[in-house]
């Protein structure tokens, strides 16, 4: 039976064009295993972490690709001192967030949260990098910054290389750079993401990135999306917030993040630099509200924010402070409200966009 297909399909040696990013192993093999390509965001993770962690991927998908994703910043700290951070950040912030704590009543983390377990810095990156690269993933994924040394030496060691950029003014140095794709990310995305909307974006960046193939990420949910996403020239889609309620990431969901996602419709997100200076869209809770209130601060640079918040990010989850807790997710969060295996979910996107696909024709004279 025909289905979607680009010629990525043939160049990756995947079935389906649908590009899947989790913070889950189980999630990223299920991916891969459904005819999708499963990518691992590995930028909270310690080098010797992303080591195992792809090892055991690669285990449980054979010799079916996959990748991973880092976050390479520009303009972070050379060293990975906590402590030279800590000194740098304003009393005024430390006032305010002691202030969350207090009306919450948060006990402490019983340790370092996910963004404070090391500091973003120059000499995390150049450790995580390595062990990326003496992997064997297939992908090296760019999610914010795409070093061309780092590009360089990921091509030579024969990895498919990709950046997710948010402005036609990236294109350029991400081409630069000499990436092998781009991600076309628009404002409806989660997590980090820019100001321009994906119908806008998609268009002005497949124009200006040439024989690039580019990928579409923001908003994209169901087979329309897809089929959508063709449409404007693009080579496939790279989905984020559907893996989320899949069953396999339910492991590495808080049950109340879960309750909060299945919720939530397109207009309950928000985008806000709260969590780590960077601009990130999630599900909007107390946590969202205390920092766009008229007397909070302005958050801070990354990796400032990072260490203001991190260790309060991980107890609200650790000691279960429903209105704080939260989770990154994009707009499309609207379509989903059930929890269902990766395989299903799947199964869905590529019927429905190939059913739409199919019947396009009817709108030709």
């Amino acid at each position: 039976m025909p289905h979607v297909w680009t010629p990525l399909c043939d160049r990756l040696d995947i079935q389906y064009p649908i590009f899947g990013f989790a913070h889950d192993i189980a999630t990223v093999a299920a991916i891969t295993l459904a005819g999708g390509f499963g990518v691992y965001g590995a930028t909270r993770r310690f080098p010797e972490e992303i080591t195992a962690e792809l090892a055991q991927i690669r285990s449980l998908v054979g010799e079916r690709p996959f990748g991973v994703d880092l976050v390479l910043p520009p303009g972070m700290p050379p060293h990975n001192s906590r402590a030279e951070i800590e000194a740098e950040i304003p009393e005024a912030h430390k006032t305010f967030v002691q202030g969350i704590i207090d009306k919450y009543n948060v006990p402490e983390a019983s340790g370092p949260g996910a963004r404070t377990r090391f500091i973003r810095s120059k000499e995390i990156e150049a450790e995580q990098l390595r062990a990326v690269l003496d992997s064997d993933v297939d992908l090296f994924a760019c999610g914010i910054g795409a070093p061309p040394e780092a590009v360089a030496e990921a091509k030579a060691r024969g990895k498919t290389t990709l950046a997710l950029i948010g402005s036609p003014h990236h294109v350029a140095r991400s081409v630069q750079a000499g990436v092998d794709m781009l991600v076309a990310q628009g404002y409806d995305a989660g997590a980090h993401t820019g100001p321009i909307g994906t119908y806008s974006l998609v268009p002005q960046i497949v124009d200006a990135a040439g024989e690039v193939p580019v990928l579409v990420a923001g908003g994209v949910a169901t087979g329309r999306h897809i089929a959508a996403a063709l449409a404007m020239g693009a080579q496939g889609v790279w989905m984020g917030t559907a893996w989320l309620l899949s069953t396999e990431h339910q492991q590495h969901m808080h049950p109340v993040n879960t309750a909060k996602l299945l919720a939530a419709g397109s207009g309950d997100t928000v985008i806000t630099r709260a969590e780590s200076g960077k601009t990130f869209r999630q599900v909007r809770t107390g946590w969202s509200a205390e920092w766009a209130a008229e007397d909070a601060p302005a958050p801070l640079k990354m990796p400032y924010q990072d260490v203001l918040v991190g260790d309060l990010l991980g107890a609200i989850e650790e000691h279960d402070i429903e209105p704080l807790i939260h989770s990154g997710a994009g707009q499309s969060v609207g379509y989903f409200d059930q929890v269902r295996p990766v395989a299903a979910i799947m199964d869905d996107l590529v019927a429905q966009a190939t059913q739409v696909l199919e019947r396009q024709h009817r709108f030709l004279k």
